[in-house]
């Protein structure tokens, strides 16, 4: 796989299927870079820095997944042979022929062949393969499906007889039984990923069926990524498939890199501080000088501690910038102790309020450098800035995952699920993978999205999706959101938008992605949209979205957009259904797979909170959408 997926969606603690066909979970991170016999570690191929982002994430430096290489392929036999590690999961597996069940290890030392002795005349023994079934809890944790205990409908069964997966026929669960040869005991597996609501309280049906209700069966605390199979934990259990969806949510943090002073630090001096003499160096220095280090003592212990041939001519301002850019000097350090589930949630308006200020202007840098191209006297009502984001640097860095729901997930709890014993913070780290690319930045009119917003019936429109979120986070204990028009506005814009630049760039819908700037709070105002390509490959440097911004094309690709988002391919069932809400917790009004929906990957809220009603208008009133006069057009019923 890709270096990229393993940070998301195959990052630690979830499921993938390997080419021979072995269902794994990727390991912890406590046995990363650990290189082959004859090869020695040089992290600094690995190691990269945002300073937003560690800080943010509070982690001394992030670290690129190792890429696997042949002995003579790296120089100086460095890295060679790195692996990540995986464990075998689930640990259950069932003979093709006889439908017998073994409980086998999580190392891969051996296949598992059945040793029923209906092949005892049998040449070879027969492969057995693993079953598709797991167990999940919302802690996070993660078990084999105690097929013993089900069919014995008991927590601890006396009996040991062979079982046997047998499948009866029909298309559900309730054609899977479990059979025990000695006590010939049989159970379906219907019902076994239910849960429902009682009293407020979640009861699931793997907990209160196995043996009864008054006796739940709730969760072990395993954690098979990290090789503990037992712990502590009182959550209920529900089964699951181990493909399906709500067993393994990524929890990634995101940053636009952005200099500390524009242009002051360049690419060689950034090349210059991934070396480990040189940002060990500096780290020490930090640690006895901090804010107060001079520029003379700097250059002289680099010079000492710094091979000649690596440190070349660096003027005094940008050796002391880059000490400050890669050690935070001058930065407010974060407040120690446990932080709010607030605090890191995406989209948090203070977070990316620091982007919004330097993309909607012209930095020149050379890790984000945009250009103004103008903007065509059609959109001059609808944009107030239209930006070329010629060069962007995006860090993506796994922070934890959640299972069950994609519920909000603190920043120490999901550390403490990606490593079996927490480093220290001058010491932790954790995986990320770097995109450079390119990309367009749009911002609305602010009066003419004032005057919008005020209107009742927008009020109300968008009232409907933070009322449908709201009963959700209500029955699942989530926070709650305050789901504004500007943001259903934003969103939909970029996924139609994005919709349509698939088909005038040539980019794949899973190349580009969306990062929303919105926020109405007094002094962080933002109504902004950025484009960006989103794969680490040759897709990203093309020039097709920096060519989509100039005036000419851009009123090409946004009269297309808002034309093809005036009707869908479903409508006016789309448009109709909408207005009950639909799509995912039915957040969405007007939105579908004909019209509005992205890749899960190019969409910040899971193709969530989306309505073509606020953009272009409704069938009943079509003037209800911010961009439902531009063209000339309008909907009509």
């Amino acid at each position: 796989m890709r270096r990229a997926q393993l940070v998301a969606p195959f990052g630690v603690g979830a499921m993938s299927v390997l080419v021979n066909g072995t269902s794994v979970i990727t390991a912890g991170l406590d046995h990363w870079y650990e290189p082959g016999e004859a090869s020695t570690l040089a992290l600094e191929e690995y190691q990269e820095h945002d300073w937003r982002l560690e800080a943010r994430l509070r982690v001394n430096e992030l670290r690129l997944p190792p890429d696997f290489r042949y002995q003579g392929q790296g120089s100086d036999n460095r890295n060679v042979k790195l692996t990540v590690p995986v464990l075998r999961f689930p640990r259950w597996c069932f003979c093709m022929f006889c439908k017998r069940l073994e409980l086998s290890t999580l190392t891969m030392q051996q296949p598992v062949t059945c040793k029923d002795v209906k092949h005892k005349d049998w040449k070879y023994k027969p492969r057995m393969s693993q079953v598709p079934f797991v167990a999940v809890c919302e802690d996070g944790h993660l078990d084999d499906f105690p097929f013993d205990k089900w069919v014995h409908r008991a927590h601890s069964p006396t009996c040991t007889g062979a079982l046997r997966l047998k499948s009866t026929g029909g298309g559900g669960l309730e054609g899977q039984r479990v059979v025990c040869d000695r006590c010939e005991k049989e159970r379906s597996l219907r019902g076994i990923t239910g849960a429902r609501l009682v009293n407020g309280e979640e009861h699931t049906s793997l907990s209160d069926q196995l043996s009864s209700p008054e006796d739940p069966f709730v969760c072990t605390g395993a954690r098979p990524w990290l090789a503990e199979l037992e712990g502590t934990c009182d959550r209920p259990m529900r089964g699951a498939l181990r493909a399906a969806g709500n067993v393994y949510f990524p929890k990634v943090e995101s940053s636009i890199y952005l200099p500390r002073k524009e242009g002051a630090v360049s690419a060689e001096m950034h090349e210059l501080m991934r070396h480990p003499a040189v940002s060990g160096t500096m780290r020490t220095l930090h640690s006895i000088f901090g804010a107060d280090l001079d520029v003379g003592m700097l250059r002289k212990q680099l010079l000492a501690n710094v091979p000649p041939e690596l440190f070349g001519p660096i003027s005094d301002d940008e050796l002391i910038a880059g000490y400050r850019d890669l050690l935070g000097v001058g930065e407010e350090a974060p407040e120690s102790g446990e932080e709010s589930d607030a605090e890191l949630l995406t989209g948090d308006d203070e977070w990316r309020f620091p982007e919004f200020q330097h993309i909607r202007e012209t930095p020149t840098d050379d890790y984000l450098t945009t250009t103004n191209p103008g903007i065509q006297p059609d959109l001059e009502p609808y944009l107030e800035r239209v930006r070329s984001v010629d060069v962007l640097r995006e860090t993506r860095a796994l922070r934890g995952f959640t299972r069950v729901r994609d519920d909000a997930l603190k920043l120490s709890e999901g550390k403490a699920l990606l490593r079996r014993k927490p480093l220290v913070p001058v010491q932790d780290w954790l995986p990320a993978y770097v995109v450079k690319g390119e990309g367009i930045y749009f911002e609305l009119d602010p009066q003419r999205l004032a005057a919008w917003e005020a209107r009742a019936e927008v009020q109300a429109r968008a009232q409907k999706i933070t009322d449908h979120y709201g009963h959700v986070a209500s029955q699942r204990g989530l926070q709650e959101r305050v789901l504004s028009p500007r943001f259903v506005l934003l969103h939909t814009l970029g996924h139609v938008l994005i919709n349509e630049l698939v088909f005038a760039c040539g980019y794949s819908s899973a190349s580009l992605r969306e990062r929303l700037y919105v926020s109405g709070n007094e002094g962080r105002q933002m109504a902004g949209l950025l484009i960006y390509t989103a794969a680490g490959d040759s897709e990203g440097t093309m020039g097709g979205l920096v060519r989509m911004a100039r005036p000419e094309n851009l009123r090409t690709v946004f009269a297309s957009a808002v034309s093809n988002a005036r009707w869908c391919s479903t409508d006016p069932v789309c448009m109709d259904a909408g207005e009950k809400g639909q799509g995912p917790d039915s957040c969405n009004l007007a939105a579908c797979h004909g019209c509005g929906l992205l890749p899960e990957t190019s969409c910040e809220e899971f193709n969530r909170f989306l309505d073509r009603g606020l953009v272009i208008g409704t069938f009943d009133d079509p003037t209800l959408g911010y961009f439902s006069a531009f063209g000339g057009e309008r909907l009509s019923s």
